[in-house]
């Protein structure tokens, strides 16, 4: 489920500040003035700075020097992760059922032996992301092809190929009436539907009313900037939960639609507030890079050219 809200992880978030305020620069920024941003969400210096090291050590931050002074920005393979990822993070549940559903499902059914633990792990992960759930054990289904990215064919076997498994097989079924009894599932049992409802209401409760507030204008740029960041943070796990099973086959009232009402309203509109509390920070510590700090819209997104500064 989403991530508990004890303060966010030193490395995830400046990841995140990258992508939200920085995605397109290949100017880098100041150590001092990340760790200072840092502090905003009550991470310490020493903290941030050791995150900023282990990034650069994992290359997904490159660095450079400029006499004793230690600046970071995006690696290009990060950038290019925040691109892809980014605009299907902020596309989730913008269209909530955009193909009718034709009422089959896609099966993967599989046989890896007890010795190839970790390769039927990488498989699990993959599927899972493709929107796949675990029926039985070595069957796994999605509603193939229906909304909100589930797997089609066609990537299913791609990843059953990569993953170098040979006894496998994919095909697309329609399900009967429960042939086991009270043994027998659906193949929508192989997700945990309540978990799910539950998680998006909450994401409703926390920030419907920060929304509220927004509006009465109650909103500093400070609280923007970790607000802004924690309804991304926390929305950021959906695409990777919700599977995006078609309307046909969901409980009535299902919150996906309005979470994403609340999610696009809340970061739109502390964009601009935040970035000011960016610029502000970074100005204190490198004066000529903080105009060139912007936000983006759920409706934009980070999708210019990858390693090209934007004028």
């Amino acid at each position: 489920m989403p991530r508990a809200q004890g303060g966010p992880n030193p490395q995830h978030l400046f990841v995140t500040l990258f992508g939200d305020y920085w995605w397109a620069r290949a100017e880098h920024l100041p150590s001092a003035g990340l760790v200072a941003l840092a502090g905003e969400f009550g991470i310490s210096s020493a903290s941030a700075r050791a995150a900023l090291s282990r990034l650069r050590r994992r290359q997904l931050l490159s660095a450079s020097k400029i006499g004793r002074h230690t600046y970071y920005g995006l690696a290009p393979t990060t950038r290019q992760t925040i691109v892809e990822g980014g605009s299907r993070i902020l596309s989730f549940g913008m269209d909530d059922d955009p193909a009718e559903w034709d009422g089959t499902w896609l099966v993967v059914a599989f046989s890896i032996p007890e010795d190839q633990r970790d390769v039927r792990h990488t498989l699990r992960t993959r599927l899972r992301w493709l929107g796949f759930a675990c029926l039985y054990d070595g069957v796994w289904v999605s509603a193939g092809g229906s909304a909100g990215g589930d797997a089609s064919a066609a990537e299913a076997k791609a990843v059953v190929r990569e993953c170098g498994i040979r006894d496998a097989s994919i095909f697309r079924a329609t399900s009967l009436d429960s042939v086991g009894g009270d043994t027998g599932r659906h193949p929508l049992s192989a997700w945990d539907l309540d978990q799910l409802r539950t998680a998006y209401q909450e994401f409703i409760d926390r920030f419907e009313p920060l929304y509220q507030r927004i509006l009465d204008g109650d909103i500093r740029s400070s609280e923007a900037l970790v607000e802004r960041t924690a309804v991304m943070d926390v929305w950021r796990s959906f695409p990777g939960l919700d599977p995006g099973l078609p309307s046909q086959v969901l409980p009535a009232g299902w919150p996906r639609h309005r979470a994403r009402e609340v999610f696009a309203s809340v970061y739109d509109a502390l964009g601009p507030l935040a970035q000011v509390r960016f610029q502000h920070i970074l100005s204190q510590h490198a004066p000529g890079l903080a105009p060139l700090v912007d936000h983006h819209l759920t409706t934009s997104g980070p999708m210019v050219g990858i390693g090209v500064s934007r004028p």
